[in-house]
């Protein structure tokens, strides 16, 4: 899986990019990251990467030219990868969408920065637009980090155990269950027993109604998109009463 990532602050990736599960994916050869500083496209001395919009208005909009040119030279690298700008505007990520994402042979991610980008820019080469939120960010580079993060911890191999992402929240509809690890007491709590009886069926019911009441005390909506057995929607119905 190839990540390109076209920022005006390339710096910004080194830390979260060289921990954890993404420098394992990097290590394992299961990923590839690449940084494009579309400075390096402006087409003056200045390295001028953006301007006053048309018809006015506060802020600035990123210039059409250097960013076109560092998408080209991106997609040279990797021409079947898919287009993305982080934006606000944008569809939300969600763990479906990064499912999808994970199988697609690369992403190309636009760190968009002032008032946006130039709407022809949009027009002629994003796929995707994407939004990890209802708020407003300083720009795209924290944005395109946790695109990043989601997808690599999808991509096989990267994790320790891929039954890991196959039991996160969200990888069936729901929310996931409590976890516990020793000691079996601490400051008065307790380990559930069922999860000491060694009676894998019984820990594996537990575990699904515990998702169930923990989604539907936190998250309802999920519940109405969630794939839902007839033993599901009783517990939910014992819950409501």
């Amino acid at each position: 899986m190839t990540f390109d990532i076209l920022t005006l602050f390339p710096e910004m990736f080194r830390g979260p990019f060289d921990e954890s599960i993404i420098r394992r994916g990097q290590d394992k050869g299961l990923i590839k990251i690449g940084l494009h500083q579309i400075r390096d496209f402006a087409t003056n001395k200045h390295q001028t990467v953006d301007d006053s919009p048309y018809g006015g208005g506060a802020g600035m909009v990123m210039k059409p030219e250097p960013l076109a040119a560092c998408i080209e030279a991106a997609r040279q690298q990797n021409p079947h990868a898919l287009v993305l700008l982080t934006s606000p505007k944008g569809v939300p990520l969600t763990h479906r969408l990064a499912v999808d994402l994970a199988a697609k042979p690369g992403l190309i991610i636009i760190c968009g920065r002032y008032e946006g980008i130039d709407e022809r820019v949009h027009q002629l080469f994003v796929d995707l637009e994407v939004s990890i939120g209802d708020y407003v960010l300083s720009g795209g580079e924290l944005a395109a980090m946790v695109v990043v993060d989601a997808v690599t911890r999808l991509v096989p191999g990267v994790l320790g155990s891929d039954e890991s992402a196959a039991t996160d929240s969200f990888s069936d509809g729901l929310l996931e269950y409590p976890q516990y690890t020793r000691p079996p007491e601490f400051n008065g709590l307790q380990v559930p027993e069922v999860l000491l009886s060694g009676n894998h069926a019984l820990i594996a019911q537990w575990r699904r109604q515990q998702a169930l009441r923990r989604t539907a005390a936190q998250r309802p909506d999920l519940l109405q998109t969630a794939p839902l057995t007839e033993c599901d929607r009783t517990f939910l119905a014992q819950l409501q009463q």
